[in-house]
């Protein structure tokens, strides 16, 4: 007989065993999913080319975010972390996958660029504490397709990770899926997706009402769909996806 729940972290993890082990793409036993999907560096995927998000690049250009440190959620090969070192930021990137990294890694190397990456969960390895590896405040956290991966509980973790390391007056930005059919991620509800037990059937779509619920918190600076841009633009750009653009407040 087994009675261990007691803490939300319990919670947490007991919710994680809800799904098949092989749909998991978030807990650090997903590490291996992700070194086959970046093992073939030449696989014809849109952002494995080495170009940053049309949206970062925006945010930049028009002063909505400016340089100070920055943390790369999910950094995958590093392209938008890239992009943030050479526009002046000091730059931290986490991934699950050591096979990205090391692709990151690489490619940060022959761009001259100084960026701390980290191996592992970011739940795990980013705080406020002496203990943490990644540490905060951080003035910009960049998420470039990992939130859409969480399953529904998880968005507990992330929230708290921002509540721990975005520094007053930072900005959150993410892209994620958006309902668009077949191109965008999953449209079944959250209560569904425990029901079946099953996964999170490659990602999960969010209405903009939901994701304003979600980041109540937070203070909209800009939400819309990303722009759509061409297979030689320098920048990367999908327009099933949303890119979301937040501000913490300040404290007095």
């Amino acid at each position: 007989m087994d009675r261990h729940i007691r803490t939300v972290d319990d919670v947490l993890r007991l919710l994680d065993g809800l799904f098949a082990p092989e749909a998991d793409r978030w807990t650090a036993g997903a590490a291996s999913w992700w070194d086959g999907f970046y093992a073939d560096r030449s696989k014809p995927v849109p952002f494995f080319a080495a170009k940053p998000d049309e949206n970062l690049v925006s945010y930049l250009d028009r002063g909505l975010v400016t340089p100070g440190r920055a943390l790369d959620l999910g950094c995958g090969p590093g392209r938008n972390a890239l992009h943030l070192a050479a526009r002046g930021f000091r730059v931290d990137a986490v991934d699950l996958s050591p096979a990205a990294l090391a692709w990151a890694e690489d490619r940060a190397r022959e761009a001259g660029a100084d960026i701390t990456f980290r191996c592992g969960d970011a739940f795990a390895l980013v705080g406020s504490d002496d203990a943490a590896e990644l540490r905060g405040p951080y003035d910009l956290i960049y998420d470039s397709g990992c939130f859409h991966h969480l399953p529904p509980h998880r968005r507990i973790s992330y929230l708290a990770l921002l509540d721990r390391a975005l520094a007053p007056g930072g900005h959150l930005a993410l892209t994620c899926f958006a309902p668009d059919g077949e191109r965008g991620g999953s449209q079944l509800g959250d209560a569904d997706l425990y029901r079946r037990s099953a996964g999170l059937h490659g990602g999960l779509a969010y209405p903009a009402e939901s994701l304003r619920r979600i980041f109540a918190g937070l203070t909209e600076v800009e939400l819309r769909r990303m722009h759509d841009e061409p297979r030689d633009s320098p920048h990367f750009g999908e327009p099933f996806l949303w890119t979301v653009l937040l501000r913490r407040g300040t404290r007095p």
